[in-house]
C-alpha cells in the first residue's frame, strides 16, 4: 500500500550572513528564467557580469538586520510551521525550499527514505505567479522525473480564493490592528509586467480593465488579479470601507517596467494626502523573511515616517500561528483524498 507524506515548500534562504553564502544564494535565485526571464546569455551577463558584483554585500548587510539565534528568519519559521503541522497529521511532514538548502530534492528525498512514494507537495504561496508557484512545480517535476519516477506528486493549488485562508488571514490582521489608522496598505511583492501576460495561456489578459472583472479567464494566471481579488475578500470580512484601503507592489528589481503602485512611492506620497498613522500587511508572504522585516519593517518604516508619517504599524505574516496550521492541514487533506481518486 502506498505511503504518504508531505512536502511544505518555501522561497529559500542563504546558508548565513557571509557575503560569499549570499552570492552563491543570489546567483541561484536570480538565474532562475522564471524570476528573470531573459534568454540564458542576457540573463548572464545581468546578474553574473553586473547584479552580483555589488548587490551580495548590500544583501548581506540586510539579512543581519533579520538573522536570528536560531538561524534565517525564513527558515526557522517554516521549520516551525512542520513542527506544528506533524503534530496535527499522522504521516510524514518535511521542508523544502526552491532556491538553498534544505533543497526540494532533498525534502523528496528525505520522504522517500521513509518509504514515502505519494507526496503532497504545497507551495506556500497564496497567489499564482511564474516566479513562485509556477517554478517550483517545474523545479519538482523535474526531480521526480530524473530522481524520483516512482513517486507521484499532488500540488496544493494556490488558494488566494478560499475562505478559510482569507478567514484566517483576515483575522490575524484584526487581532492587530490599530484602532485610530488612517489605512490599511497592503503590499504585494511585484513582477515585471510582461511575467502577466506570458503566464496567461489564455491570452484573455488585459491589465488595463479586467483584474476587477468578477470572472475573466486569465483569472486563474494572473497574479495581478488574485492579489486585488485578495484584497477585496479580507476587507469585506474586517467591514473595512474601501477608501481606508490602498494596494502596491514591492521589491521591484531592475529598469523593467513592473505592476504599479509601487510600494516604495506609495510610502513617500500618502503622508501628504493627509494618511499619518498606517498599518501595513504584506499578503503575498505567509512568512516573515527579509522583504518584510527589513524592506518593510525597517526601510519602509523610515520612508514613511520621513515624507511625514507619524505611525507605522507593521503586522507580521501568519508565520505559525495555530490557525495558520489548521488551514495547511485542510489544504494538504484535500490532496491527500486525491490520491484515492487517481
Amino acid at each position: 500500500m502506498a505511503k504518504k507524506g508531505i512536502l511544505l515548500i518555501n522561497l529559500g534562504s542563504p546558508r548565513s550572513t557571509a557575503v560569499e553564502d549570499v552570492k552563491e544564494y543570489l546567483d541561484e535565485f536570480l538565474m532562475d528564467e522564471k524570476v528573470i526571464d531573459y534568454r540564458w546569455i542576457f540573463r548572464a551577463l545581468l546578474v553574473q557580469g553586473i547584479i552580483l558584483k555589488t548587490r551580495p554585500a548590500k544583501s548581506a548587510e540586510a539579512y543581519k538586520t533579520v538573522w536570528t539565534d536560531e538561524g534565517s528568519p525564513l527558515i526557522v519559521i517554516t521549520e516551525k510551521i512542520r513542527k506544528k503541522l506533524q503534530k496535527r497529521i499522522d504521516i510524514p511532514v518535511e521542508i523544502g525550499m526552491r532556491y538553498a538548502e534544505p533543497s526540494i530534492e532533498t525534502g523528496i528525498r528525505n520522504l522517500v527514505e521513509k518509504g514515502i512514494t505519494e507526496i503532497v507537495l504545497f507551495p506556500l504561496y497564496p497567489q499564482y505567479a511564474m516566479s513562485t508557484t509556477e517554478t517550483v512545480i517545474e523545479k519538482a517535476e523535474e526531480i521526480r522525473k530524473k530522481k524520483f519516477p516512482g513517486v507521484r506528486i499532488n500540488y496544493v493549488q494556490p488558494f488566494y480564493n478560499r475562505d478559510l485562508y482569507t478567514d484566517c488571514l483576515a483575522e490575524s490582521i484584526r487581532e492587530k490592528l490599530p484602532e485610530d489608522f488612517d489605512a490599511l496598505l497592503f503590499s504585494y511583492h511585484g513582477v515585471p509586467e510582461r511575467h502577466i501576460y506570458k503566464t496567461d495561456p489564455t491570452k484573455t489578459c488585459n491589465m488595463n480593465d479586467c483584474c476587477y472583472k468578477d470572472t475573466n479567464p486569465s483569472h486563474s494566471f494572473c497574479y495581478r488579479h488574485q492579489c486585488f481579488n485578495t484584497t477585496d475578500r479580507v476587507i469585506r470580512k474586517l467591514e473595512l470601507s474601501k477608501d481606508k484601503v490602498i494596494v502596491s507592489f514591492q521589491s521591484r528589481l531592475g529598469k523593467d517596467k513592473w505592476i504599479e503602485p509601487y510600494t516604495d512611492h506609495t510610502l513617500e506620497t500618502i503622508p501628504q494626502k493627509g494618511i499619518k498613522n498606517l498599518a501595513i500587511v504584506c499578503p503575498a508572504f505567509v512568512s516573515d523573511c527579509l522583504e518584510t522585516l527589513e524592506e518593510i519593517s525597517v526601510e519602509g518604516k523610515e520612508q514613511f515616517l520621513e515624507a511625514g508619517g507619524e505611525k507605522f504599524t507593521y503586522i507580521p505574516c501568519l508565520n505559525d500561528e495555530d490557525r495558520w496550521i489548521e488551514v495547511i492541514r485542510v489544504l494538504c487533506e484535500e490532496q491527500l483524498n486525491q490520491f484515492y481518486l487517481i
